[in-house]
């Protein structure tokens, strides 16, 4: 599958709407039309992957549990909907093979990795799993070195580097990010929104020949912008929104 050459991503899901990081949030994300979702994972004290953002329930769950210190069967009855009313009060942190089995034919899948390289083996397994899919799915990390291991096993998969403000600022120029990623044949960037991502950043990313995203974008002006500065994909927490609003 190839994928559009400029996307709209549901961040965490239709999470403006629904239980970020949730089935319920993925699957409405399919149903309005979104191009793709991105999700969050992280792995338990018995190596299951989940999806959810932070390393403790806490922020989105009725408990407070630690994912790395507990067990799936602790884990997957805590409830994450319960915020969003009585809707959404059945939804779970799902497993990321239940997210991965979601995918529309035609739709992708944003993977980001929270933690490091102890994923890769678990990861791995699931991949190598969805033969069907993998052009579905997109690896996305600020963590350099997990998406380097996972790009050595799975060249065919699309990657991305996560970069923040103060790492561009501080740390990298455009130079720099495109080196860092071709070293280990990463297909991207997903790179947070400022002043400095102006039509010449772009294009000079694009130029190199490596695509860029950016995150997260809920005002159209802005979103419309990027797009005529030709951006190849924006996270949005009203994906289905937003693109309603884009000319």
């Amino acid at each position: 599958m190839e994928i559009k050459n400029f996307i709209i991503i549901a961040h965490r899901g239709e999470s403006y709407d629904s239980p970020e990081n949730t089935l319920a949030s993925v699957n409405l994300a399919w149903e309005r039309g979104a191009d793709a979702v991105e999700v969050d994972i992280r792995i338990t004290k018995d190596k299951k992957i989940l999806v959810i953002h932070d390393s403790t329930t806490k922020r989105t769950g009725n408990k407070n549990y630690k994912i790395k210190d507990n067990l799936y069967d602790e884990l997957k009855n805590v409830n994450v909907g319960f915020i969003n009313g009585n809707k959404y009060k059945a939804e779970t942190i799902p497993l990321l093979t239940d997210v991965i089995k979601t995918i529309p034919e035609d739709k992708v899948l944003l993977i980001d990795i929270k933690i490091g390289k102890e994923i890769v083996p678990y990861l791995e397994d699931i991949i190598r799993n969805i033969e069907n899919k993998k052009e579905n799915i997109i690896l996305i990390s600020e963590k350099y070195q997990t998406l380097k291991e996972l790009k050595k096993i799975n060249p065919e998969v699309e990657s991305h580097l996560i970069i923040y403000k103060k790492w561009y600022r501080f740390i990298f120029s455009v130079k720099q990010i495109v080196k860092k990623c071709k070293a280990i044949d990463l297909d991207g960037i997903d790179i947070k929104d400022g002043i400095y991502l102006t039509k010449g950043f772009i294009d000079k990313i694009k130029y190199s020949g490596i695509k860029i995203y950016t995150w997260t974008i809920n005002d159209p002006a802005r979103a419309q912008l990027l797009f005529n500065n030709g951006i190849n994909g924006i996270t949005t927490d009203k994906a289905n929104w937003l693109k309603g609003k884009m000319n």
